[in-house]
């Protein structure tokens, strides 16, 4: 329906162009103005058209407003300020939109937008280390929520998780498990300071333990030879503990290092499918070395010029693409370094047809950006395709203070521990509702609190209350196609019908944006107009045909709530 309108509008003014400037050109836009008084829609043409006229702002606006085709749906057209064109709609115009979401349902809101265009959205992808933490949780919740709010605006999206099991970081989750399996079976290691502290590897030692007995024990002494002291070079001491757990376990080491991994990615997935986010992919680290895909980029960036050798190792020439130095690809060892697998992986990408790609990262990877855009660049790709969306971190607050969070590590708050404590619904909504790169401070007295206040419940009560009135209504779902909206006079009526007609708009501009946030911003708004109509008014009146006109608009109301928060992924009960 608002589509139908802004067309309409278009239609008028560009009729008018032609008659007060044949020949010129100008984009029409229209904008729905903040305040009440300056009508439903505005536009700012007189004042484009100006300089190529070279005649006053005000004097165009009345020319075009005097040249506007004669419209049913117009109540009013009013020349504003320094040349803007306000048009008032007819209320008839205006409630047409109840029927067009009771019609759509759960897809009235749904765009073409996107025009079907093939995008991915890789988001989370943290490390199968440990357990996901409440900085992962925002990155979940935005990552997901913005993955269907760009499918609902047109969008195929892929969701992607991109696994790092491959390096360093899992084979110190592999050496921390083994030697907490270590401890149980007596053999006297000291554990490593910067190996991984949490129970969950003791856990997983244990689990090692009963499945396999003293099968991995090895005498303390051999695992300690030729390996530096802590005191000496902690991170030397914690490589040289990794290199004889490989050595002395042989081909057992496999088993220990994917026994840590899936047992940390099962954990991880189950969490993340609890808290509603889904993927569509989960792509491996460790394939891209098994294809041989690392080694084949660094050669066509070595073969196109782009890489020198210095102390051994390779080097790609990341300055030259606006990067601030020039990164490792291959060490002097000949291994190759995480750039190296993440040019091969962003590669793969490209290859796979997607027509755009989003990373979802960290704020703290914003250096990241121009390296790896620059290694697509001497790859021969189009680095535009490639968005970065930055994450800032959520600090939690409790009682007006920083949260202290008991934790099985005692290190960070966890995703699972935050969910318990506020829920689901709370989690999702709090996390999208600041711009992604903007600092979050969550706050979980106000997250779990039944008040006005707490958005989450604000819109909720407002979904509740119309299913209570629904359910009190005597009358037939097949009569609403019928019912008088023309009933449906007062300002608020008429406010609420304009708030439900700008959830399209909503749409397509929160996608443009990657901004999720502002569908939560919008559903607190509705539902904020929602319950000063219901406060103010009788839903369920005597006079039968405002009754049924009444229940039509909480109706139309409800559906666009549930479509809003099926984006952001919350629930909406029927009763609270």
């Amino acid at each position: 329906m608002t589509h139908d309108i802004r067309s309409h509008l278009t239609s008028l003014l560009q009729a008018a162009l032609a008659s007060v400037a044949p020949g010129a050109e100008a984009d029409i836009h229209l904008e729905r103005p903040k305040q009440e008084s300056h009508g439903d829609f505005a536009t700012n043409l007189a004042m484009q058209l100006a300089r190529a006229l070279k005649k006053n702002p005000r004097e165009i606006a009345q020319q075009l407003i005097n040249e506007l085709p004669r419209s049913e749906w117009l109540e009013k057209v009013d020349l504003a300020g320094a040349g803007f064109i306000n048009f008032t709609l007819k209320p008839a115009a205006k409630l047409a939109v109840v029927r067009a979401v009771l019609d759509g349902g759960a897809d009235f809101g749904r765009s073409t937008l996107g025009g079907q265009q093939k995008l991915q959205v890789e988001f989370v992808s943290a490390n199968p280390t440990g357990p996901l933490h409440v900085g992962h949780g925002r990155g979940a919740a935005y990552g997901a929520s913005l993955s269907d709010l760009l499918a609902f605006a047109g969008w195929d999206v892929t969701r992607e998780y991109y696994v790092n099991d491959a390096g360093r970081q899992m084979d110190i989750l592999g050496v921390s498990t083994w030697l907490r399996y270590l401890e149980r079976h007596g053999v006297a290691v000291p554990f490593p300071p910067n190996g991984y502290q949490g129970d969950y590897v003791r856990d997983m030692g244990a689990q090692i333990d009963a499945a396999h007995g003293a099968k991995y024990v090895r005498p303390a002494a051999e695992i300690l030879a030729d390996v530096p002291s802590v005191e000496a070079d902690k991170e030397a001491h914690l490589d040289g503990l990794i290199a004889n757990a490989k050595r002395l376990l042989g081909s057992d080491w496999a088993y220990v290092h994917q026994h840590a991994l899936s047992e940390q990615l099962a954990d991880g997935r189950d969490d993340l499918e609890e808290f509603g986010v889904r993927f569509d992919v989960w792509f491996s680290e460790k394939s891209l070395f098994d294809t041989g895909l690392v080694a084949k980029c660094v050669e066509r960036l070595e073969k196109a010029g782009h890489l020198y050798v210095q102390d051994g190792a390779k080097w790609f020439r990341s300055t030259a693409f606006g990067d601030e130095k020039d990164r490792v690809v291959q060490r002097e060892n000949g291994l190759f370094t995480y750039f190296a697998s993440d040019i091969a992986y962003h590669l793969n990408k490209f290859e796979r047809g997607f027509d755009k790609v989003i990373n979802i990262w960290g704020a703290d990877h914003h250096g990241y950006i121009p390296r790896v855009k620059g290694a697509l660049k001497a790859l021969d790709q189009d680095e535009a395709k490639l968005q970065v969306a930055l994450v800032q971190f959520a600090v939690l607050y409790k009682d007006g203070q920083k949260a202290s969070m008991s934790t099985r590590s005692g290190e960070f708050v966890t995703l699972r521990e935050l969910r318990r404590e506020v829920g689901n619904d709370a989690c999702r909504f709090f996390y999208v509702l600041r711009k992604s790169d903007q600092h979050l401070d969550f706050d979980l007295d106000l997250a779990k609190s039944q008040s006005n206040e707490n958005p989450v419940y604000y819109i909720q009560y407002a979904h509740a209350r119309v299913c209570s009135v629904v359910n009190q209504w005597v009358g037939e779902a097949a009569d609403l196609a019928k019912v008088d909206l023309g009933l449906l006079a007062n300002p608020r009526e008429l406010a609420l019908a304009a708030r439900l007609a700008a959830f399209p708009e909503v749409i397509e501009a929160a996608a443009r944006d990657l901004a999720p946030h502002a569908v939560a911003f919008y559903l607190k708004d509705l539902a904020g107009d929602f319950h000063a109509w219901y406060n103010a008014e009788r839903m369920l009146v005597d006079d039968a045909a405002l009754r049924d006109a009444r229940v039509a608009l909480a109706l139309a109301t409800r559906q666009v709530i549930r479509n809003g928060m099926a984006l952001l992924g919350v629930s909406c009960p029927e009763s609270m």
